[in-house]
């Protein structure tokens, strides 16, 4: 018998690499080889099954990003770099045909992605406003800006057609996007492994 994580856990992988509208709850049903009416027994629609996949989701990414802070609290730097590459793990299985399905059809998922969102651009912001107030990051650097532009950036390049993780590695992104562009707000004094 098909436990609720368990189909939590395969609905999310299909709906952000076909997209939610596109994935039917026929098409999880037989490949699961479940009925239709077992899907049923624990969501009333698919809304709520594309939600509260999500909000699993999103839910082991942020257990992922607070086990990060907390190893690594006296570094709130090397914190935001972990919680970005954390990001980049979970981005890469996200296709853009997700995202906008989310916003056109689902809109107490998008809502919920919006939110999380929100929140770790907070969490972002709160590092490093830390990391600069320990001379870590350079005095004139506006950190509020640095989040936006960040958060922006990642949502153009990254939810796209054509998104840079078809073209390039993880890993090469992740050091373009992340560590170059910190490396120019960071002082001398801060000495780091990612950075050198």
């Amino acid at each position: 018998m098909i436990t609720k994580a368990d189909l939590l856990k395969f609905s999310i992988t299909k709906f952000t690499q076909c997209g939610s509208k596109q994935v039917t709850l026929d098409e999880i049903a037989n490949t699961l080889g479940i009925s239709k009416k077992t899907i049923y027994t624990f969501f009333n629609n698919k809304e709520e099954l594309v939600t509260s996949s999500l909000d699993s989701l999103l839910n082991e990414y942020r257990e992922d990003i607070n086990s990060v802070v907390t190893e690594n609290s006296n570094d709130p730097i090397l914190c935001v770099v972990l919680i970005y590459e954390k990001g980049f793990e979970y981005l890469k299985y996200f296709k853009p045909s997700f995202i906008f399905g989310l916003k056109k059809y689902y809109p107490k998922a998008h809502t919920l992605f919006e939110e999380f969102i929100e929140k770790l651009s907070k969490k972002s912001y709160k590092l490093f406003k830390k990391a600069q107030e320990s001379g870590h990051i350079k005095k004139d650097v506006n950190i509020e800006l640095i989040v936006k532009i960040y958060f922006l950036r990642i949502d153009k390049l990254v939810f796209k057609e054509n998104n840079l993780f078809e073209f390039y590695s993880k890993k090469e992104l992740f050091k373009h996007l992340v560590t170059y562009n910190l490396k120019g707000i960071i002082t001398p004094n801060y000495s780091n492994s990612y950075f050198e």
